[in-house]
C-alpha cells in the first residue's frame, strides 16, 4: 500500500535516499528549523551542514511506514536503516509546511 505524502515531503525522502544533499535544502524555507538528536539547526546553510554530517556518519535511508496530518503538521512514521547501532529503527518525522516548503522538521 502506497503512503500518500505531500509532494515536498515525498521529495525530501527521495532526496535523502539518493544522497543529494544540495537538492535537499531546496524543499526548506529560508528560515526553516530542524530539531534532531537534541540539537536545533536554523536556516538552509545549517540544515545543509546537518544533513551532510548525518549522511556521512550514518549513511541512512528512510522508508515511510505511515503518515497522518493533524494540527497543520504531517507526522510520518518511518524506518531508518543505516550504519548505526540498532539499525533499523523506527522514528517519527513531524513536518510543518508553508507554501509547499518545509518550515520545520522535528525528528523523534
Amino acid at each position: 500500500m502506497a503512503i500518500e505524502l505531500p509532494e515536498v515531503i515525498a521529495r525530501y525522502i527521495e532526496t535523502v535516499n539518493s544522497n543529494e544533499a544540495d537538492a535537499l535544502v531546496a524543499g526548506f524555507s529560508g528560515t526553516a528549523i530542524v530539531h534532531d538528536e537534541g540539537r536545533t539547526h536554523e536556516g538552509t546553510a545549517a540544515i545543509s551542514k546537518w544533513m551532510a554530517e548525518a549522511k556521512a556518519k550514518y549513511n541512512y535511508t528512510i522508508e515511510p511506514l505511515d503518515a497522518v496530518t493533524r494540527d497543520d503538521r504531517t507526522h510520518v512514521t518511518a524506518r531508518l536503516t543505516g550504519s548505526f547501532p540498532g539499525s533499523p529503527i523506527q522514528l517519527e518525522f513531524i513536518f510543518e509546511l508553508e507554501r509547499n516548503t518545509i518550515r520545520s522538521l522535528e525528528i523523534h
